[in-house]
């Protein structure tokens, strides 16, 4: 008997401001009859990612959605980590790509892994991606998958975002920046992090 509470609502809160993460999980959620409503669209402030974990984050984003909506919300947290950066960028993998006027430049945080990691053997690199549900009862499922590969330099690809144009996933030649969409969402992190979930709170 499965301990995981499941999910019987239709339609859901997506704990981000992202496009890009509201797509992606929309066309995810899509498949089970899951209709997603993203907290930009309810004007929900996303609150400060003060957690050192990427579970932990996206907890804190799920369950403040949760309960300033009354409605079941879902987050993702997800980053780029290099093993011979200890790990880093990790959860600050965002923040490595911030710019004085608070944009984000991807190319300069690229351009810092590289400079840190050049003279490093080990090109061993792995996306991370948790999602977290959230009841408005305080009630949390948390799943978390990773895609693990290699760093490559120079970037190449124009089809991904962030960290994408640099990383090749183990087995294949391709950065996820040159994949077809649909065969990176196959193998990506949060792929895998949504089979969990489905798993355990969407399939009977």
């Amino acid at each position: 008997m499965s301990t995981h509470r499941k999910l019987t609502e239709k339609k859901i809160v997506l704990a981000s401001h992202n496009a890009g993460k509201v797509r992606e999980n929309a066309a995810l959620l899509a498949e089970y009859g899951v209709e997603i409503i993203s907290a930009k669209d309810l004007g929900l402030p996303v609150p400060d990612e003060t957690e050192t974990t990427f579970l932990g984050n996206a907890t804190l984003k799920a369950v403040a959605a949760a309960k300033a909506s009354g409605m079941v919300a879902l987050a993702d947290d997800s980053g780029f980590s290099v093993a011979a950066l200890d790990g880093a960028p990790g959860v600050y993998t965002a923040d490595w790509a911030e710019q004085p006027d608070g944009s984000r430049d991807y190319k300069t945080a690229m351009t810092k892994v590289e400079k840190l990691a050049r003279h490093a053997p080990d090109r061993a690199a792995w996306f991370t991606c948790a999602l977290v549900l959230a009841w408005p009862d305080g009630h949390t499922e948390g799943f978390e998958g990773k895609a693990m590969g290699e760093w490559i330099w120079p970037p190449r690809g124009e089809r991904g975002f962030g960290y994408d144009p640099m990383f090749v996933p183990t087995g294949g030649a391709q950065t996820f920046s040159e994949m077809d969409p649909e065969e990176k969402h196959k193998i990506s992190h949060r792929a895998n992090a949504f089979a969990m979930l489905a798993e355990a709170c969407l399939k009977d």
